[in-house]
């Protein structure tokens, strides 16, 4: 709660422990655990004594507060309540509400006794929170309930060894191992449960012995254990209170699966499972059994070698059918979008596989879906890296399932959920995917060395042996007893600890993997009972029975967008992702501008004979400084997007299932990468022309740099895509770049490089592949033709060079074509001259009809200049 919220609630518990006089020793004590629960030790202290100064409580002189009297509640205390759950109503979620109504109804019950005016206090509190007034009613039976007969509400659980003296016929009662009595409270309109502990034993709940005198939350993935050891989960309590799923809603069948790899090796042999709506299934078995693998290949992403999969008796595979968006898969790795928050991460996956839903409904799903799993304290948490936490390891492993959760697939596949948590954070986790099952999904789960707690919460267990070998499917109890019983164990018979019911599934590993001793007593790499044994002994026990095929159709869970909107998606996540990353965005917004301001520093090279200051046409080292400026261009361009495809490839594993489109994740990455480049060229340009004097050319040099910056842009995506190490990419950019160096034109003359490559007179065909050879040239060009000084004089000199040119070079050839015309039509029987000399003429006219001052009549002007060296009758054969 926010510093605001609980200054409220301060001046809140002053006016209620007011209203009979004054504070006591209780009432103060109440608010002290309060504050305990919520704060650190130092906030505790500084809260607690603002509450002393409010109700008049001498911490020198505790009798004093007794003596305090006419400390009742007056009009003024009333109006002010009622100001005070205004201001903080706004501010409050509903579930915070009935949490903060609860907790004044115990602290007027602190010290036994709960006066008519109190009740009115918190009667007013409730109207202004719009508590229903139901559950209202039921909340203060709650609290102030001495009797168990006095609880007659269907949402009331009581748990408790013996169900003598629970009258009730609305009250759910189960039995349990404990001395007293558990009693459990559901708020049906928020989803919520309190949980009170009437008895002398230590009961613990998530770590806690719980206070007698205090109702606690019991939130999602909350564990109460009795001295016992036996425990008792969210899920086992949620599951009383939910309506009964539909069964064989789905199933899941599949029929002799194998798959082999590559290499040949066995993956899988032989697999056979049969599974129905509501079952929570465990994966298990030793390093390189195959495990994973089988996971893989039930949810689709991986094709068996052979075998089928069915889906409510429909074949299934990962590709768009009937079935897309049944399956959803969570991988043991976090495949999370670090700069974002929580709640931008279901966010934007909701908007990807949702489309149907409106923006205030998704907003609502996602809010649902984060308290669900108990996240919504986190929502605007910036989820972190993994080095850099900033959620908990068993956050991240919900918000994962969280990315499938939100579009409700009826079959999950899980892969090692309780991978590097915490023993608690691997409870809540594995807690979180029984109540899913519970809820009507069937679940597969890979789990590693589970905890007895966790392992009785499997409904079924698969155990793997190496080469892909199922060697059990079926009961996680029974496992222990089959096994024990394959290797004639005397206490085959003993699969749970009656002392303390726990279960110690090692037990099986330790039979499986059992090694043969030698003469010497030490263990051999031998087993005792090999996979394909293991396999056979199954195989001849135990036969899987195909539960009986749903007729339904899978209800549909995807609603993808269009391509259009995918874009927009996919740009607005990816853009919000990089500018919550501060440093990257500080990297690559400065690297251009300071690149340009080292470049151009050096290379500002002065000249002048006269010693005045720097003057840009003296400066020879222009040339260089463009082609500089085109590498620098293809560097940021490459480094800005060599890493994007490898950085999301296990975001695009996850997210195959939704079927979303290539074309517009590609086309989000292009449209983020050239507004990035179009900014550091920019800036690049404006320094380094400032720095160089170089004027009139902004523009100009900004499209051709942008240009060969997009370029590198895509070039980096290839790369991304191609290789699968980011280490690898990065050594790939030195080699794209190096030959833009060479090539350019400016390093190396063309007729002067290697003879198998150059091209005598003409640029070599793989300069002209390159995009600095044309930037180089575009920038020369357009820095020689359009500057200030030369521009309003280009076309006179260039019509000055023309004609140097036509005088020098192209009249004289023209002369010399013309004398070869004439001299071979002499030569009238001489076929093979006559023929060059026609192809000569016709060259001639091409050339001539060309220029603007050769008059229309051209060929009348050639056909005399012809005549003259012809004789009338070879004139009339030429023009034949």
């Amino acid at each position: 709660m926010s510093e605001e919220i609980l200054r409220a609630l301060i001046q809140l518990f002053a006016i209620i422990t007011k209203q009979d006089g004054a504070v006591t020793m209780e009432e103060r004590n109440y608010v002290k655990h309060f504050f305990s629960m919520e704060l650190d030790a130092d906030s505790v202290v500084q809260y607690l004594s603002l509450f002393d100064k409010l109700v008049g409580y001498d911490s020198d002189n505790p009798s004093f507060s007794k003596s305090v009297g006419d400390r009742k509640a007056t009009v003024k205390d009333t109006l002010q309540t009622l100001k005070i759950s205004k201001k903080i109503n706004k501010t409050l979620s509903q579930k915070q509400k009935v949490i903060v109504l609860l907790r004044l109804l115990e602290l007027l019950k602190a010290d036994n006794q709960l006066t008519p005016l109190g009740v009115e206090i918190i009667d007013t509190i409730a109207a202004v929170f719009n508590i229903y007034s139901r559950e209202y009613v039921l909340l203060k039976q709650y609290v102030k309930f001495e009797d168990l007969r006095e609880l007659d509400d269907e949402n009331i659980l009581i748990a408790t060894k013996s169900k003598d003296g629970i009258e009730s016929k609305k009250v759910k009662c189960v039995t349990s191992d404990i001395n007293g009595y558990a009693v459990l409270l559901r708020i049906k309109s928020v989803n919520m449960y309190f949980i009170r502990y009437l008895g002398a034993d230590e009961i613990v709940l998530n770590g806690f012995i719980m206070n007698p005198s205090f109702a606690y939350l019991f939130s999602p993935g909350s564990t109460v254990k009795t001295p016992a050891g036996e425990s008792t989960y969210y899920s086992d309590v949620s599951a009383i209170f939910e309506t009964p799923v539909e069964q064989n809603k789905i199933t899941f069948d599949a029929e002799n699966i194998t798959y082999h790899f590559r290499n040949k090796s066995n993956g899988l042999q032989e697999i056979n499972i049969s599974e129905k709506t509501g079952t929570l299934v465990g994966i298990m078995g030793s390093s390189g059994s195959g495990k994973t693998t089988l996971l893989n290949v039930l949810a689709g992403i991986i094709k068996p070698t052979s075998g089928k999969i069915l889906i409510n008796n429909m074949p299934y595979s990962s590709s768009k059918t009937a079935l897309d968006g049944v399956v959803g898969y969570v991988a043991q790795d976090d495949i999370l979008m670090e700069e974002l928050t929580v709640f931008e991460n279901l966010y934007y996956n909701g908007k990807l596989c949702l489309d149907h839903l409106t923006e205030q409904e998704l907003k609502e799903r996602v809010i649902s879906t984060l308290e669900s799993l108990g996240l919504e304290q986190t929502k605007d948490v910036k989820v972190g890296s993994v080095l850099s936490k900033t959620i908990s390891g068993g956050q991240r492993k919900r918000l994962n399932i969280a990315l499938e959760l939100i579009r409700e697939p009826s079959i999950l596949f899980v892969d090692e959920p309780t991978s590097g948590l915490s023993s608690r954070d691997s409870e809540n986790v594995m807690d979180l995917l029984k109540e899913l099952s519970q809820k009507g999904k069937i679940i597969f789960v890979v789990i590693h060395q589970p905890s007895s707690d966790i392992y009785k919460m499997l409904d079924k267990l698969i155990v793997m042996d190496t080469g892909g070998y199922m060697i059990y499917y079926g009961n996680p109890i029974e496992a222990i007893t089959y096994f024990k019983e394959a290797t004639h164990h005397l206490d085959r018979l003993r699969n749970i600890c009656h002392v303390c019911g726990n279960v110690n599934p090692e037990q099986i590993f330790n039979i499986v993997e059992a090694r043969i001793v030698n003469e010497y007593g030490q263990f051999t790499p031998k087993r005792k009972i090999s996979s394909i044994q293991w396999s056979g002994f199954f195989h001849k026990k135990f036969k899987t029975k195909r539960v009986k095929p749903a007729t339904v159709k899978p209800p549909k869970s995807l609603s993808r967008p269009s391509n259009l909107k995918q874009i927009r998606i996919f740009t607005t996540r990816d853009f919000l992702s990089k500018i919550s990353d501060k440093q990257y965005m500080l990297l690559n917004i400065l690297e251009a501008p300071l690149l340009a301001l080292i470049l151009a520093t050096v290379v500002r090279y002065r000249n002048n004979v006269d010693g005045t200051g720097y003057i840009f046409r003296f400066n020879e080292n222009i040339p260089a400084f463009l082609l500089m400026s085109i590498v620098v261009a293809l560097f940021l361009g490459l480094t800005v997007s060599a890493e994007e495809i490898i950085r999301d490839r296990k975001l695009l594993k996850r997210e195959q299932f939704l079927h979303l489109s290539w074309s517009s994740y590609l086309t989000s990455k292009m449209i983020l990468l050239f507004g990035l480049s179009a900014v550091q060229t920019l800036s690049f340009v404006l320094i380094g022309n400032a720095i160089l004097e170089i004027k009139g050319m902004t523009f100009a040099f900004w499209a051709i740099l942008f240009s060969s910056s997009c370029m590198a842009n895509i070039m980096g995506l290839n790369i991304s895509s191609a290789f699968r190490s980011a280490v690898t990419v990065y050594i790939m950019i030195p080699i794209l770049l190096i030959p833009q160096l060479i090539f350019s034109g400016l390093m190396f003359n063309y007729d002067k490089l290697n003879e198998s490559i150059r091209s005598d007179g003409n640029v070599p065909l793989v300069a002209d592949a390159l995009t600095s050879r044309w930037a180089l040239e575009a920038m020369a060009v357009y820095q020689f033709k359009n500057n200030d000084f030369e521009k309003p004089y280009y076309e006179f000199d260039q019509l000055i060079h023309q004609s140097d040119y036509k005088t020098s070079f192209w009249i004289p050839a023209m002369r010399s074509k013309s004398n070869f015309i004439a001299n071979n039509f002499y030569k009238i029987n001489d076929s093979t001259a006559q023929q060059k000399s026609r192809e000569t003429l016709a060259f001639f006219k091409n050339e001539l009809s060309n220029e603007p001052f050769i008059p229309e009549n051209t060929d009348f002007i050639l056909d005399s200049l012809t005549y003259k060296r012809l004789s009338p009758g070879s004139f009339l054969q030429m023009n034949q």
